[in-house]
Parts: C-alpha cells; sequence; structure tokens
C-alpha cells in the first residue's frame, strides 16, 4: 500500500472517516459512526468491498474513534501497515486568519476554540475529533483543513458587509462562506474536464445538498461567496431560509413574540423547503410536485429562481461566465433541478442538453450542447479527497 492519509470529519452526532492514498485519489477504506451519545450508536466500516455494520453505545467522540481504530485492526485494513503519513481534520470555522491548511499545535488548537462563537454547532465538534485524535495517533502530524478556507481572502467588496465598521471589526462580522474544500475541488476538476488552463476561466460553482452555497471563481480564486458569516445566507436549502429580509427578525419579534432563540430555530431548521412544502428532502419534494401539491410546486419554483439569480448575479461579478457546475447530492443527482435552475439563462450563452443532463450521475460529465458559449458539468465533490490532498501539500 502506497502513501495514505486518514480523514476525519468529527460532526455533532458522528464521525466519518476515509483512508485515502492521495496522489490517485483512492479511497482504500470508509466509515461513519452516528448516533453518538444515543442508546444505540451505528457504525459502518467498509474495506475491500465489504460493508461492516455494529449497532453498539457510543458514549462521546473519544469512544467513537477508538471503535474506529479496532475496526481498522479487525477488519482492515491495518493502520500499521497502510502508510499513514498524516491525520486531516475537517474544521468548518477558520475565520479571517486561515487562508489554507494548518498543521494542528496548541496555537491551532485555540484559535478554532475562539472561533466557537462563529460555528457554534461545528467546531466545538471539530476540536474535540482533533484532541482525541491525537491522543489516539500521537505519531504522526494532524492538519486542520478548514471550510473556509477558500474564501478568506475574497475581494473586499464581497466579503464586507455595509455595517458600522467598529461593529463589524470588534464582533468579526465579515463574509466567511463555507463548503470551501467541495468549491475548490470542483472548479480545479472542472478546468481538468475542459481541458482549459484554471487561470483562464470564469466558473459558477452550484454546490446544491441540504445545505446549499454557490461560489464564483476567477482563474482559480473565489471573488465571491452565496454564504456569509454563517451557513444561513444565500441559497434556499433543506431547512434553512437563505437570503431574508433582516427585518424579519425585529417584525417577529415585536409583533409574534419570538425570541432570539425561537427566530434562529425557525430560519435554520423550520424554513427553506420543510417550511414551503413539509419536506427538506428534494426527492420528496419530487414526489409531492408529481402529485399536485401547490406547496411543494412553489418550492421547486423559489429553490430555481434563487439558483438563476445566483448564476446571473455571478456572471456579472465575473465579467462573464466560461463554466457552471453542479455538485453535491442535488446538483449531482437531480436532472429536474439542473433544468429549472437554468431554464432561461440562453442568454447568458447556456444551452442545456436534455439527453446529456438525464439521470444521476457519478462521475464528472458535460451535460450542455456542444455549441453552447458556457460548458455546463456535473462534477461528483469530494471533499475528502482534497482534505487529503491539501494536507499532503502542507507536509
Amino acid at each position: 500500500m502506497s502513501t495514505t492519509v486518514l480523514v476525519i470529519n468529527s460532526g455533532s452526532s458522528s464521525i466519518k472517516y476515509q483512508l485515502i492514498e492521495p496522489e490517485e485519489g483512492v479511497v482504500v477504506a470508509s466509515g461513519l459512526v452516528e448516533r453518538i451519545g444515543e442508546a444505540a450508536g451505528l457504525l459502518r466500516h467498509t474495506f475491500e468491498g465489504v460493508d461492516t455494520r455494529l449497532t453498539e453505545p457510543v458514549a462521546d467522540h473519544g469512544a467513537g474513534l477508538r471503535r474506529v481504530l479496532e475496526l481498522f485492526a479487525e477488519v482492515g485494513p491495518d493502520l500499521g501497515a497502510a502508510g499513514i503519513v498524516a491525520v486531516g481534520h475537517r474544521v468548518v470555522q477558520g475565520g479571517a486568519r486561515y487562508s489554507g491548511p494548518a498543521l494542528v499545535d496548541e496555537k491551532v488548537l485555540a484559535d478554532i476554540e475562539e472561533l466557537i462563537p462563529l460555528a457554534p454547532l461545528h467546531n466545538p465538534p471539530n476540536l474535540r475529533g482533533i484532541q482525541v485524535a491525537r491522543e489516539l495517533l500521537p505519531d504522526v502530524p494532524h492538519v486542520a483543513v478548514f471550510d473556509t478556507a477558500f474564501f478568506s481572502d475574497l475581494p473586499d467588496a464581497a466579503a464586507t458587509y455595509a455595517l458600522d465598521r467598529e461593529v463589524a471589526k470588534r464582533y468579526r462580522v465579515r463574509r466567511y462562506g463555507a463548503h470551501g474544500t467541495s468549491h475548490q475541488y470542483v472548479s480545479r476538476t472542472a478546468a481538468t474536464v475542459v481541458g482549459r488552463p484554471l487561470e483562464e476561466l470564469r466558473q459558477v460553482v452550484l454546490h446544491l445538498g441540504n445545505g446549499a452555497s454557490a461560489s464564483a471563481v476567477v482563474g482559480g480564486r473565489a471573488v465571491d461567496t452565496s454564504m456569509g458569516m454563517t451557513p444561513l445566507e444565500g441559497l434556499v436549502m433543506g431547512t434553512r431560509t437563505g437570503d431574508i429580509d433582516p427585518a424579519v427578525i425585529f417584525h417577529l419579534s415585536r409583533n409574534a413574540g419570538f425570541t432570539i432563540d425561537e427566530i434562529d430555530d425557525l430560519f435554520n431548521r423550520r424554513s427553506g423547503l420543510k417550511g414551503l412544502s413539509g419536506q427538506n428532502d428534494m426527492r420528496e419534494v419530487h414526489a409531492l410536485v408529481a402529485d399536485g401539491d401547490a406547496g411543494a410546486r412553489l418550492a421547486l419554483d423559489v429553490y430555481a429562481h434563487r439558483l438563476r439569480k445566483y448564476v446571473g448575479a455571478y456572471a456579472a461579478v465575473m465579467g462573464g461566465l466560461d463554466v457552471l457546475s453542479f455538485t453535491a447530492g442535488i446538483g449531482e443527482n437531480d436532472d429536474i433541478v439542473r433544468a429549472e435552475a437554468l431554464r432561461g439563462l440562453e442568454f447568458l450563452g447556456i444551452e442545456l442538453d436534455a439527453a446529456r443532463n438525464t439521470g444521476r450521475l457519478s462521475e464528472p460529465k458535460v451535460v450542455s450542447t456542444d455549441g453552447s458559449r458556457v460548458t455546463v458539468l456535473v462534477v461528483p465533490t469530494k471533499e475528502e479527497q482534497e482534505i487529503a490532498r491539501q494536507t499532503v501539500s502542507l507536509l
């Protein structure tokens, strides 16, 4: 076995992991620990095409990572012989200070902890995962790869809110973005697919999953992105509002008696597709539309309208558009959403090929016509592979 990187993504109640050969992007083994802290945890470990599934209590992230290492020993591959050169960790929020991966030391750990107010749901489990992994695997370097890094050097005009500048500076209010590893991977892969230098391309990347974000990328550098200080801003998502007049907060507080916590819950967990249709899964929304449900039809229309709006805006920001890529769960698998998102954008030079666009796509593919001035792609994202690549590049 060649050089490998163990990539760990610690969520609030889960641990996702992959053992990757970064040079070829080969996933040697992968797994998932879910329902951490609940009565019955779920563990899945995949190696050489064999899935091992277990149901047992997993008390905390420390216990979860210990079981992961035991599964490597019991099922394979043996980590001692796997050629691990590092452990790469996904960290959601790196603030404006991290523009790339960072070798984990006490200063990096302190920074991740300090940034918890900007990502209160994500940075704490990310931090705990790093701490536990360093205890269990002390003989290899650990690297933090930040979701926000790709957007850390946005142009000031894109990163800055028109807020009192002293307030913004004191409380670190600016656009940080999210899904950066995905946007970076997809924009670089897209250049390879179209056979053109990354440096000469103007790209829009649409990362469409339960969480969704758009980015404008010029010459490989992000110049704008839809998510803001938090992942709430931007596109319509599974349960999040995306863009909304901030005065709605004042209105609900003054006239409906909502507390800040209730509004937070409403905007983040009870809105988006779920708020409009009752379902946050786009597959269920499509089923409701097929049954004639008006709320679901409106949800799909609002979702697509917001996508078209961002594509047009980013074409204006970049002074044109060469490549547009769909990625993530909805972007890769939902041909209806892809078609709806691009309907009416022919004036930008976008011509979708209905036959090429059909179905779920698991490999990079051009879905525009041969005559389309803008090349439209589906590029399956590989965030773990990007984390492994950045980890090795740092070392």
